[in-house]
């Protein structure tokens, strides 16, 4: 397996588990749901504690993205539903 291949499985790895513990949060749907919201939410998440320049102070990289992912989707979920 090639690290393009390995690195886009843990993108979609952290975009489930954060759009699933999203769901969890504020409610939610499936499987296309919960990765869609986590894959949007990486992408707001990250932008977002980048540029408030806000640092958890963890040391493992993987839960400090699935955090990020999580309060992106959170964000996301909630904006969907305004909208909607």
């Amino acid at each position: 397996m090639s690290m393009e291949t390995q690195a886009l499985l843990v993108f979609l790895l952290i975009g489930l588990v954060a759009g699933f513990l999203a769901s969890l949060v504020v409610g939610g749907g499936g499987l296309i749901r919960c990765l869609l919201s986590g894959i949007i939410g990486a992408f707001i998440g990250g932008y977002l504690f980048s540029a408030l320049g806000i640092s958890l102070g963890i040391e493992n990289a993987l839960v400090v993205q699935i955090i990020h992912a999580t309060v992106g989707a959170i964000i996301v979920v909630l904006i969907a539903r305004a909208v909607a």
